[in-house]
């Protein structure tokens, strides 16, 4: 359900920022209150509490931004808050940041390898990934586990691409197992 309401409410928050050409502005908004809502967390306990009324919580918005970030985001934040959405926020806000970044082709990839990679190395990845996707950019974030043994995972979306030794492992053992079985059902026919 979370899901469906940050898509519903960040593809609305896009559709806004591309009809008036604001994509990269708002997006550079969006981020700013991210991150100012991080610090800030007694603003979502005052915008969730259930015994603080609506109308309070909509002159709070007003208050706190109007002036502050564009009439187009203090209006949003308006309705999510007057939906009763607003503790949906980070992922409306994540979901649109995704949104953008997609329009802008530019690519979100993690990289998951068993030891550090070198500067080389990291630029082989991002290549062979540009190479092979439709991004004109990429962004990744590499991320070291030794338990992986060898290889990389590269996970773009919803798309992995696991080549790592662990992973081969588990396939062949999950293999063995599945010849294990076949063999002890045909003793049992025999």
């Amino acid at each position: 359900m979370a899901k469906l309401v940050s898509k519903t409410y960040g593809d609305a928050l896009f559709e806004l920022a591309v009809e008036e050409n604001r994509v990269d502005a708002l997006s550079e908004e969006i981020t700013m209150l991210t991150d100012i809502l991080k610090e800030n967390k007694d603003f979502e306990k005052i915008m969730v509490h259930p015994e603080i009324p609506q109308e309070t919580k909509l002159q709070v918005i007003d208050e706190v931004f109007k002036g502050r970030v564009s009439d187009a985001l203090t209006g949003f934040l308006r309705i999510v808050a007057a939906k009763g959405r607003y503790k949906e926020l980070p992922g409306i806000f994540s979901y649109f940041i995704a949104r953008v970044k997609e329009y802008k082709k530019i690519g979100i990839a993690q990289v998951t390898s068993a030891v550090p990679l070198t500067g080389i190395q990291k630029q082989k990845i991002e290549r062979r990934l540009l190479d092979t996707t439709h991004y004109e950019t990429m962004e990744i974030a590499y991320k070291v586990e030794p338990a992986r043994i060898g290889g990389l995972m590269i996970r773009i979306g919803d798309r992995v691409v696991d080549s790592t030794v662990s992973s081969k492992l588990q396939a062949l053992t999950s293999s063995l197992m599945k010849i294990s079985l076949e063999s002890e059902k045909e003793g049992e026919i025999s």
